[in-house]
């Protein structure tokens, strides 16, 4: 960073910028850490040695706080593969219900941008289509910070809600599913490639907010992959150039994504694993009526307290998940 031609790239040094901050947080909370450790050490040979008993109480709730901060950490040091680091585009998707189940997705769009603003996580919507009525048909959202994907990868799946459904007149009970896909944001380093005569390429009026000048003209930008059936929409920015930009970078991250999954699955054929990916096979459930309940399916992770989920607290189910996966190789390897 201090070399003299750093900013003759812009692009390049904020990516530079970002990992060095990324780096930097995690040693400084390591120092926090260690700092907070030798205070509790010094109360405890301070009680010991004037056999204060009055601190006893201060120094278990400092253990008990200090424990919770080094689990945090520890799922930080977890996050070790190769796209973990890198921003997540999150895409939520409703299935059949029509309303309702278009409402169940802005619930969680509004739900997955509370989790971002706590850990100080930008947020920017790449494409926006609204529902009929309530809701959204479709959202796409680009997560930066440092590790976003390596968190979110865990609420990739189908999220399905139970309810009382405030657009029944009846006040009939119903199940709603959502299908919420995330990506890493792949670097420009990453070779996909992507030919000019496969792209299907189409620019339409933006339907999202924007102000006047974006609403009126077609500026938005729709990219369609011919071999493999990839769409890819950004309508986010005022220039047609730039959505196109954004668009062709989603498209690399979602083929990348692809490569991979065929990857994946022909491992799984070789091992002569079957996984379901049907879309009634939700990873979480969220039932607020008849009794309040959030449980992942996957880790058996479950909460009462459907408000704090809703508000963004999801760090219990991605530790959860993130630490099952980590375990994993390990009781294969033990199973063997």
């Amino acid at each position: 960073m201090s070399a003299p031609d750093f900013w003759d790239d812009n692009e390049r040094a904020q990516k530079l910028i970002g990992e060095a901050n990324g780096v930097k947080s995690v040693v400084d909370e390591f120092q926090a850490l260690a700092s907070e450790y030798e205070d509790l050490e010094v109360m405890a040979q301070l009680m010991q040695e004037e056999q204060d008993d009055s601190m006893v109480a201060e120094i278990e709730a400092g253990i008990a706080a200090l424990i919770k901060k080094l689990e945090n950490f520890e799922l930080q040091l977890l996050l070790s593969q190769p796209y973990d680091r890198l921003n997540a585009i999150l895409e939520l998707h409703p299935g059949a219900g029509g309303t309702e189940s278009q409402d169940w997705a802005e619930m969680l769009l509004r739900m997955y941008r509370r989790w971002a603003e706590k850990r100080d996580f930008k947020v920017e919507v790449l494409d926006y289509l609204p529902g009929d009525e309530a809701g959204v048909k479709s959202v796409t959202l680009l997560i930066k910070g440092y590790n976003a994907y390596g968190y979110l990868k865990a609420e990739k799946g189908v999220h399905r809600l139970v309810r009382i459904s405030p657009f029944d007149a009846s006040g009939r009970r119903h199940t709603s599913f959502v299908s919420c896909d995330v990506m890493p944001e792949i670097d420009d380093d990453v070779e996909i490639e992507i030919r000019t005569e496969d792209l299907k390429v189409d620019t339409y009026r933006s339907s999202g907010a924007g102000g006047q000048h974006i609403n009126t003209t077609d500026s938005a930008v729709r990219i369609t992959h011919l071999p493999t059936g990839v769409v890819v929409s950004c309508q986010t920015e005022r220039s047609q150039i730039k959505n196109r930009e954004r668009a062709m970078k989603m498209l690399r991250s979602k083929l990348y994504e692809k490569k991979i999954e065929e990857q994946q699955k022909q491992l799984a054929e070789i091992r002569g694993e079957v996984s379901d990916i049907a879309w009634g096979s939700q990873i979480r459930s969220y039932v607020f009526h008849p009794y309040s309940m959030v449980k992942d399916h996957r880790t058996q992770e479950e909460t009462g307290n459907v408000g704090a989920v809703m508000d963004g607290d999801l760090d219990a189910f991605i530790d959860a998940y993130l630490r099952q996966q980590i375990n994993k190789p390990d009781k294969e390897n033990g199973a063997s």
